[in-house]
Order: C-alpha cells, then sequence, then structure tokens
C-alpha cells in the first residue's frame, strides 16, 4: 500500500476540489438585530439539470490508518458536507488525469470547517473520524446516474503525520 498523510484543511490547498465552508474573522453583515453574523455565499453549487436537495448523512466513523480503495465523483452536481458536531473529518480528493483519479489527498478539518466538492471532483466516501457522523449534504437530485466510482488497483493507506 502506498501511504499517503493527512495535511490540515486549508481554503488554499483545497481550492482546485471545491470550497471550505468556515467562519470568516468578520461577518459580512450583521442580521436579526444585530445578534447574528452571516457569512455570506460560501459555495458555488454546481449542477446540471435537477435541482438543490437538503439531505441527512448518518455515517459510521472511521479510525486511522484509513485504508482508501475507491473514489467517486459527481459529474451532474457539487455536493456540500456540513457536519452538524463541532468533529473534524477526513477529506480525500485526487486531480483528475485523463478521465480517471491522480494520486489522491487526504485533508483533516478543523471542528467547525465544512466542504462543497466542485462538480466532477474525485473524492473519497464521507468518513467522521469520530461520533456523531450525522452531516447535512446539499447535492443535485434529478434524473440520470451522477455517481462513477474508481477502484484502485493498489489501495492508499492514510494516516496522520
Amino acid at each position: 500500500m502506498t501511504a499517503i498523510l493527512t495535511q490540515p484543511l486549508t481554503a488554499a490547498a483545497f481550492a482546485p476540489y471545491g470550497d471550505v465552508l468556515e467562519l470568516k474573522s468578520q461577518p459580512d453583515k450583521l442580521i436579526n438585530q444585530g445578534l447574528c453574523g452571516r457569512h455570506h455565499d460560501l459555495a458555488e453549487m454546481d449542477f446540471h439539470g435537477g435541482r438543490a436537495g437538503i439531505s441527512l448523512f448518518d455515517a459510521q466513523p472511521r479510525s486511522f490508518p484509513h485504508t482508501l480503495d475507491m473514489v467517486e465523483r459527481h459529474p451532474d452536481g457539487s455536493q456540500a458536507f456540513i457536519p452538524m458536531s463541532q468533529n473534524s473529518f477526513l477529506v480525500i480528493v485526487a486531480p483528475d488525469q485523463d478521465g480517471k483519479p491522480g494520486t489522491p489527498l487526504a485533508f483533516e478539518t478543523a471542528p467547525g470547517q465544512s466542504i462543497n466538492l466542485h462538480r466532477g471532483t474525485w473524492h473519497g466516501v464521507l468518513t467522521p473520524l469520530s461520533a456523531p457522523g450525522m452531516f447535512a449534504v446539499v447535492d443535485r437530485i434529478g434524473d440520470g446516474d451522477n455517481l462513477e466510482e474508481y477502484w484502485f488497483d493498489t489501495p492508499y493507506r492514510v494516516s496522520r503525520p
């Protein structure tokens, strides 16, 4: 197995694959009589056909080292993962190389971070690192097959540094 070490999730490192959703140092505006800061328009949702839908995912926690044997992508829509707890989770992405995933990268979110994967981005499955593994997911709902899977001949072993 080839080893992959996690790195902290930052907007700059993740930019080729999607958006990092997190609070800014200052909200874009105050609402609700000044008692709520709105951090506005943090992700670019992108759908071909269909519509945006919100689902709840309840995933089993995983641990390190994590075996990565498959990635997937959604050609018709972006996909946002918003944890419903203050726990970190593992995010695995891979560049596209002529229709197949290249060498994967692994990120560990900080508590309070969420992600939006760009349409067509190769990524690992939802991987919470502790319970509860409850996420709100915003993605494309509609007709057609919006899932492509790729199984690696040799799995990767993902670990913390």
